[in-house]
């Protein structure tokens, strides 16, 4: 697993520039699982993680909800039964910044 589940999200006010997708191409390497899908022109990080039942997916979520609390940035998530999506991206930019990738690191490492 990479370093980036170590590192803290920095203040976002909106006014940083979105990252360009080579940019997002070369950090993506360091959240293996992941991917990079494009909605309606934002760039956007999600991955799929499964589980055995809704439990545990429901548990799951709940820890995603706690980890986006305490850094102040929160991913959209689809809870389902035995399976969970998250999507980070950065709102206020409209697009991905480095906190998108040390969150997507940050819930990998949750479900390891």
């Amino acid at each position: 697993m990479s370093a980036l589940h170590q590192k803290t999200c920095t203040a976002c006010d909106g006014s940083a520039p979105a990252m360009r997708a080579q940019e997002a191409d070369e950090l993506i390497r360091e959240v293996p699982d992941w991917t990079i899908a494009e909605r309606n022109g934002v760039l956007q990080l999600e991955r799929v993680f499964r589980f055995k039942n809704f439990r545990h997916a429901l548990a799951f979520t709940q820890q995603v909800g706690e980890l986006a609390e305490e850094a102040n940035h929160h991913p959209a998530i689809l809870t389902e039964w035995g399976q969970v999506t998250v999507t980070w991206w950065t709102h206020s930019i409209c697009g991905l910044h480095r906190n998108d990738f040390i969150m997507a690191a940050k819930t990998s490492k949750l479900a390891s």
